[in-house]
């Protein structure tokens, strides 16, 4: 007990060094918090799509259309169970750049069958279904604005020319993390009837195809039979699973989440320094108490076990605030965060290597001191002046 007390009262000699040790600390596990959380949520997020679906694109890029007398042809194919069909639409609220959010033309009513996790009540789909230019959004888009079901909505698009306009006749939930809430659907019947007024060359073209399969062990074969199909066409296809396609489509963001992990790593090794740095100043300024010890008869792992538990103090108060306070924090950016990520919370993985390295951290800091100590003759101890 008698050490715990002199290790606290050893802690408290410098206050404001200490303070300041402990806020960085904090600020260091609140940014690793973050930092693998952003990563691990991204991988998170792919991890959850569905085995069972394939997305057939444009062989050459995404953002290249295919004709939507495919849908035929690929419905033939054995081992299908439904097909869906969407094209992105790049749409703006009240025309400002700053309302953007993920929107899409879908068809047709079997998208609900390839989307299962996409939850709709069962009254909201039958009214999306009667009027071509109704639409559903996710619950959080629809917090967003403050929209109502019934409620007329008019957008204009990043892509394509014309005004826009729709009724909300419901708001889906998502069933499953891989799916947002931040997301605005309507017909892509519509949709095309509206294009098909400013050039036929936009009509009757889907962006990609989504098909849902009975076994995720066909897959490869599946895809190799549609992309057959289609060899040496005009618009040849590419076929692969949900998650091959994510990955793909967002391949830039890759790059960035590798560099988070580089960075959380040594936002570590900044910390440690620091801690390291203060621990040494304070053994140093210790030593002729460390030799007035030994002279009482404290034994070398006497001084270590004050050295090492001071060291573990600052980084264990610092450490756990730090964790305490990236849960708030962490929830409230991936509210921010929606759009991007369908999966935005912290766990357990995280809280344990955040532990890990407040231990590391700890123990590394006071790794040196400790053993300065260890070595440290009384009469040398003696002599110091701090």
């Amino acid at each position: 007990m008698w050490v715990l007390k002199l290790i606290f009262k050893n802690a408290a000699r410098h206050k404001l060094r200490t303070l300041l040790t402990m806020t960085g600390m904090m600020v260091t596990m609140i940014a690793y918090g973050l930092i693998r959380t952003a990563t691990v949520s991204w991988d998170k997020s792919i991890d959850y799509l569905s085995p069972n679906r394939l997305i057939v694109r444009n062989a050459v890029s995404f953002i290249f259309d295919l004709p939507f007398s495919y849908k035929s042809q690929i419905e033939r194919v054995p081992g299908i169970n439904n097909l869906a069909y969407f094209n992105w639409f790049g749409g703006l609220y009240k025309d400002d750049p700053q309302n953007f959010f993920p929107s899409m033309a879908l068809g047709p009513t079997e998208v609900f069958d390839v989307y299962p996790e996409l939850i709709l009540p069962q009254q909201q789909k039958e009214e999306f279904l009667k009027s071509r230019q109704a639409a559903f959004a996710g619950q959080k888009l629809v917090d967003r604005f403050g929209w109502h079901i019934g409620e007329d909505i008019h957008l204009t698009s990043q892509i394509y020319p014309g005004d826009w306009d729709f009724k909300l006749v419901g708001i889906y939930r998502a069933g499953e993390p891989s799916v947002d809430e931040v997301s605005f659907y309507f017909h892509w019947d519509y949709f095309n009837e509206v294009l098909s007024q400013f050039s036929e060359d936009w009509a009757n073209n889907v962006g990609w195809y989504v098909i849902r399969i009975d076994d995720p062990d066909q897959a490869a074969t599946v895809g190799a039979a549609i992309d057959n199909i289609f060899k040496n066409s005009s618009a040849e296809t590419l076929t692969e699973t949900e998650k091959a396609f994510s990955q793909s489509f967002l391949s830039g963001m890759n790059t960035i989440v590798l560099l988070l992990s580089v960075m959380s790593y040594l936002i570590i090794g900044v910390i440690l320094l620091v801690l390291a740095n203060t621990m040494t100043m304070s053994a140093r300024e210790r030593i002729s108490e460390y030799a007035l010890l030994k002279t009482l008869g404290y034994r070398p792992f006497h001084l270590v076990g004050l050295i090492v538990g001071e060291s573990i103090l600052i980084a264990g108060i610092g450490g756990l605030l730090g964790i305490a306070l990236a849960f708030p924090i962490t929830k409230s950016i991936g509210e921010f965060l929606s759009m991007f990520y369908t999966y935005f919370e912290i766990d357990s993985s995280t809280i344990i290597l955040a532990l890990v390295f407040i231990l590391m951290v700890g123990l590394l800091s006071a790794a040196y001191p400790a053993y300065r100590a260890m070595r440290m003759t009384i009469v040398e101890g003696l002599r110091s002046t701090g």
